[in-house]
């Protein structure tokens, strides 16, 4: 055999080869191993109570109850094979999720929800919104994701956006002696530069240590709603800058499509979730941060089933009433299927009969790919254990996890249940690991061991 390089004419090379895998591991670690919901509901903070998202979850059921009394009906109104089993199974589930937990993560939200108003209203209410976020720790009746959307850091704004996020977070800490909510965000909305978001963090710094919180408690989204979010002046991505400007903070980008397609001159009757001009925005979005560990988040159909009639309706009214919740539903429905198509599996929800909907499509989604998927993992894993049983090396492991990721994604939104994960083979420990590489490594040792 023949050999021109030497160890030592490569020691340079190599040390250069694990820098720059390094550097990508710190940037890429691969796909979050925490719950990702996948539904977030907007509602104005001037609205909020500690209770909120149990109310909005007892308003979602009876609209569902009241518009969809059985399987049969569900399957019409979305167009579904009305002789799929499947049918009944996702009718029972979708009543079941939204009587367990119908809101997944709530924003409290300061910007467009709440408008421009004077000051003291603006002040009182961060105060209100911080005391219910605190009654509602207490009582456990908040949803299990719950954050703030302050405004905009524009140069009208930006100190009205950082008072308000002062005056919540310091008034909610000075009674829960530090402690924010479980999985609480700041969502950061309308960034054009990479130095709005820089700030945005230098001042979440200055809180923490103002507050005495352990550094980077505060984590934050970020809203891709201007084409700046999509493309800096140097003609270069920008995502993925805002998320490095965010110093480990950011947990989601969230896709704004009305405020998105309005900045691109697009007319207000076109702008909806579908439009070309948002699928090429997801696709940059998708692309510059996938492997980062940053949820991705898409918005929400602005057409809400509210029926035009109140009140001792008429039978005509009622047809009516019917008609028009169904006309928007089945329009929703179509949104989120291409948001999953296209690997969003969270969105916004605005109203609380626009959540049903949420769930159908997500349990359509999954269920409908299920027995093929639970083959092929079960397949995989056995593969991808023998593999590291004999020594062999297995670099297909990023598919592994990808394949792991939809039971898990499928199991988050009650779409399945932990039963059913195992048919792929999978202990129950195995699944709530999280981890592909984590349930190799445990079979290797159980082998051996």
């Amino acid at each position: 055999m023949n050999l021109s390089l030497s160890e030592k004419n490569l020691k340079e090379v190599y040390q250069k080869i694990s820098k720059g895998n390094k550097d990508y591991k710190k940037i890429y670690p691969g796909e979050s191993l925490e719950r990702q919901p996948v539904t977030t509901v907007y509602g104005g903070a001037q609205l909020f109570k500690s209770n909120t998202t149990v109310r909005i979850g007892e308003l979602a059921l009876r609209a569902y109850k009241e518009y969809i009394p059985n399987a049969n009906v569900l399957a019409t109104i979305l167009g579904w094979n009305q002789q799929d089993d499947l049918n009944e199974v996702i009718y029972e589930k979708i009543e079941e999720k939204l009587k367990r937990e119908a809101v997944e993560d709530f924003r409290i939200d300061f910007e467009d929800g709440f408008g421009i108003r004077p000051d003291k209203e603006e002040d009182d209410t961060a105060v209100n919104c911080a005391n219910e976020v605190w009654k509602g720790m207490q009582e456990k009746t908040l949803s299990p994701f719950i954050g703030i959307r302050v405004k905009t850091l524009s140069d009208e704004l930006k100190h009205r956006a950082l008072r308000t996020l002062d005056i919540f977070i310091s008034t909610l800490v000075s009674q829960s002696g530090g402690a924010l909510p479980d999985n609480f965000v700041v969502t950061l909305p309308k960034i054009t530069s990479e130095k709005q978001v820089e700030a945005f963090i230098e001042a979440l710094e200055i809180l923490e240590k103002k507050l005495k919180m352990k550094k980077g408690s505060i984590k934050m989204e970020l809203m891709v709603e201007t084409p700046q979010s999509i493309f800096g002046a140097d003609g270069k991505t920008a995502l993925i800058g805002f998320v490095k400007a965010c110093k480990g903070r950011c947990k989601a980008a969230h896709f704004g499509v009305y405020d998105y397609t309005a900045s691109l001159d697009i007319t207000a009757k076109l702008q909806a979730m579908d439009h070309t001009v948002c699928d090429f925005a997801r696709h940059v979005m998708k692309v510059t941060l996938a492997g980062t560990g940053v949820w991705l988040s898409d918005g929400a159909t602005n057409v809400m089933p509210v029926g035009p009639h109140r009140g001792d309706l008429t039978e005509e009214q009622r047809q009516e009433n019917i008609d028009t919740v169904n006309k928007a539903w089945k329009l929703g429905y179509d949104h989120i299927m291409h948001s999953l198509n296209q690997g969003f599996y969270q969105g916004w929800d605005l109203h609380p009969a626009q959540m049903p909907i949420r769930y159908a499509a997500c349990y359509k989604f999954f269920l409908d790919g299920l027995e093929s998927a639970s083959v092929r993992l079960k397949n995989f894993i056995e593969k991808a254990a023998q593999a590291t049983l004999v020594g062999d090396i297995f670099d297909d492991a990023a598919t592994g996890q990808g394949l792991l990721n939809y039971f898990l994604r499928a199991l988050n939104c009650g779409a399945i249940s932990e039963e059913e994960v195992l048919k792929t083979g999978l202990t129950l420990e195995e699944v709530r690991g999280r981890s592909f590489l984590k349930i190799l490594e445990g079979r290797k040792k159980g082998l051996n061991g």
